[in-house]
């Protein structure tokens, strides 16, 4: 089973994602804020990030940076998810951005692209322990 850590502040958009991700046989971990987010990190490296860009606390662009600058989560995909335009002004350090409200089918596609995705994360169900 593949996991995703979804973060956003939101509890409406959280719950939403959860429900698809879960739908999808995904292992679901969430945080309200990037700080959250990080210590959920540290505990169980997830196999994709879905952020939120805008958060009290540390937003996801913020995330997304010091995801990149830790040796062990650099290589994680993330998914920026913003109500409004991605920053021209930042780095881009996010692998994919969707405008909310959240289009679940943009969200796989994007997800179709990531790199771990085209090695099988999410390409097709992942294999469940009792199909093993």
């Amino acid at each position: 089973m593949h996991s995703v850590l979804l973060v956003d502040d939101d509890a409406d958009s959280l719950s939403a994602l959860q429900f698809v991700f879960e739908v999808h046989d995904f292992r679901v971990a969430v945080a309200a804020n990037g700080n959250l987010a990080m210590a959920e990190v540290t505990k169980h490296l997830p196999d994709l990030v879905v952020t939120d860009m805008e958060m009290p606390e540390m937003d996801g662009i913020e995330l997304c940076k010091r995801l990149r600058c830790h040796p062990s989560f650099a290589s994680v995909p993330v998914v920026l998810v913003s109500g409004g335009e991605p920053p021209m002004h930042a780095p881009v350090v996010w692998d994919a951005f969707i405008g909310k409200p959240v289009d679940f089918y943009k969200l796989m596609e994007a997800m179709e692209r990531l790199p771990l995705i085209r090695l099988g994360l999410a390409g097709q169900p992942p294999a469940r322990e009792d199909d093993t």
